[in-house]
Parts: C-alpha cells; sequence; structure tokens
C-alpha cells in the first residue's frame, strides 16, 4: 500500500490536466463537522451470512465491479443484489468449478441483464480466472485466501494482485510504474465492512488501505473544490468523450483522487485528534457522489473499475 500512495503523490506532483488544490482541502476539511458513519450495507443489496460463503460472494462481486456507465440502465446496485438473488436461490452458484464454466448468456441470466452486459467477455473471463486460481490455490475457498493474509489488508491486496492477473490495476505516467488496485482494495474493505471488523473482516491494518479510485469520487472531488481539471479535460468530461485507459488524464484522475483524500484524511485527523481511515472517507463520497446522477464523470472502458 506504500506503492500506491508513493506512486499516486509523484503523480500529483507532475499533474498538468488535474490538480490537487491545497486550499480547496483544507477549505472542505474546515468545513466538514465530522465524517458521517456511512454503513457499508446501507441499500441491502449484499448477501451477508456472517461466514465463508460472504467471501465468496464478495470476490465474485469485486471480480466483476467495473464499467457500468456504457448501459445507461445498469448500476453496481444490479450487479450486488443480482448476485445476492442468485446466490440465495442456489448456494453453489460461486463455486470455484462454476466459475469457470459461465458463459456471456448464462452471466446475463443470473444478473437477470435483458442484453450483454459492457465489457461482458471480460467479465466471464475474470470469472474463469477467479474460479482457476481459487481451485488451483485456495481448495476452491476464497475464505482460505482471507485466512493466509494474517489479518493485514496489505497482504491481502498483495496476494490479490498477485493470484488474479485480472486484479492488477497498475499504470504507466511518463515512465514511472503507478500502483492504483482499486478492485483489490475494495475487496479488503468490503470484508471490513460487512463483517464490521471482525472474523473475515478483521485486519489489524485497516488504515493502509487507500481510497478505490473510481468514476465517482474523482467527480465528487472536483465538485466540493478538491481537485481542479484543465480545460481540455473539462471540456471530455462534460461532452462524454472516452479518455483512454492509462492516458495521462486518465492516471492523474486517478492518483490524484487517492492523494488529495490521504491528505483530507490527515486534516481530518489532526483536527478531530482521532484516526480517520481513507475506506471510511471513500464510502462516505461515493455515497454522496451517487445521490446525483446527473453528476458528470470520466468515462473510460476499463475493467478496473
Amino acid at each position: 500500500m506504500d506503492d500506491v500512495r508513493a506512486s499516486s503523490a509523484w503523480v500529483a506532483s507532475r499533474s498538468s490536466h488535474v490538480v490537487v488544490d491545497s486550499l480547496g482541502v483544507e477549505k472542505v476539511v474546515e468545513n466538514i463537522g465530522s465524517i458521517p458513519r456511512v454503513k457499508w450495507d446501507f441499500e441491502g443489496i449484499h448477501y451477508f451470512d456472517n461466514g465463508p460463503l460472504t467471501v465468496q460472494y464478495l470476490l465474485v462481486l469485486d471480480a466483476l465491479n467495473f464499467c457500468f456507465w456504457p448501459d445507461a440502465d445498469l448500476n453496481y446496485d444490479h450487479l450486488a443484489s443480482g448476485l445476492k438473488e442468485a446466490l440465495q436461490n442456489d448456494k453453489s452458484v460461486f463455486d470455484a468449478d462454476r466459475l469457470q464454466k459461465y458463459t456471456g448468456p448464462q452471466l446475463r441470466k443470473l444478473l437477470k441483464w435483458p442484453r450483454p452486459l459492457p465489457l461482458e467477455d471480460e467479465r466471464v473471463r475474470l470469472l474463469h480466472e477467479v474460479g482457476f486460481e481459487l481451485d488451483r490455490s485456495f481448495d476452491g475457498k476464497a475464505s482460505n485466501l482471507v485466512e493466509s493474509c494474517g489479518k493485514s489488508a496489505a497482504r491481502l491486496v498483495a496476494l490479490v494482485a498477485s493470484h488474479f492477473p485480472g486484479f492488477r490495476d497498475h499504470s504507466l505516467y511518463k515512465g514511472h510504474q503507478v500502483f492504483l488496485y482499486k478492485r483489490a482494495q475494495i475487496f479488503a474493505a468490503d470484508l471490513w465492512g460487512a463483517f464490521e471488523g471482525q472474523g473475515y473482516g478483521e485486519f489489524n491494518d485497516i488504515g493502509s488501505i487507500t481510497i478505490m479510485a473510481d468514476y465517482i469520487v474523482p467527480a465528487v472531488l472536483q465538485q466540493i473544490g478538491v481537485l481542479k481539471y484543465s480545460p481540455t479535460l473539462t471540456n471530455k468530461i462534460e461532452a462524454d468523450k472516452e479518455i483512454v485507459p492509462g492516458s495521462e488524464e486518465e492516471v492523474e484522475l486517478r492518483a490524484c483522487s487517492i492523494y488529495a483524500v490521504e491528505k483530507m484524511r490527515e486534516l481530518i485527523s489532526i483536527k478531530s485528534g482521532k484516526q480517520v481511515l481513507s475506506v471510511e472517507l471513500d464510502l462516505w463520497l461515493w455515497s454522496f457522489g451517487i445521490q446525483f446522477p446527473s453528476l458528470k464523470h470520466h468515462r473510460t472502458l476499463s475493467i478496473y473499475y
């Protein structure tokens, strides 16, 4: 996780399309009374049984948790609740051997979605990858993967990224490698939130997790004055033009968001005298952003977020 923070700071110090406004960060922190604690499953859309099946569900969920915007009617809620219902109807639906066999139409049927999913072939490929590697290395169970991390969220992120290539959220920026790990981090964050820091969600270093750099959080940060965009980038976002994955603009949007929230977290902790977790800030910013469907976000076809 030090690599995520360090490489994001490196990008922020050299960015030209996205700027972290220090005064904007200070102003937002000044105006925050306290960070509202947002309940992990505040919408009631996730499966939870307090056991290994929940861990399996969350790994499958986070393997598929990316790129909804090409279908204007599709969102994260459809994915989370669709997988929940499928698991409630059939407890073996996410067994490792079955994950390796799903087709696109079968995944659609699972989610009760009437047409091809955005990046459907990639979603199916990632299901196969998760099933294969769980079978090969963890006796088919995501709970064994979590138990092998020794209650370390940072270790879990590293294990997920090393075992599952589809979670290796890296970019190159001006010849420098940048580590973002959105979906690997959100798996750890989901476990912590779902299990309320106990059992499979107990991590001694949950503070090591950064925000999960996606579409919504940068848009919220820009809206509240923490991030400032160049006119060119602003025009692209306003016009719904696609931004190429791995481009300087795209990497800056994500890396600067991580860096900005780390700065917010530090100032809030100083102000309150208490540790504030980036994972809590992420959930707060994201839950704020999804209340405004008209909020303009960047558009990038990517399996990483």
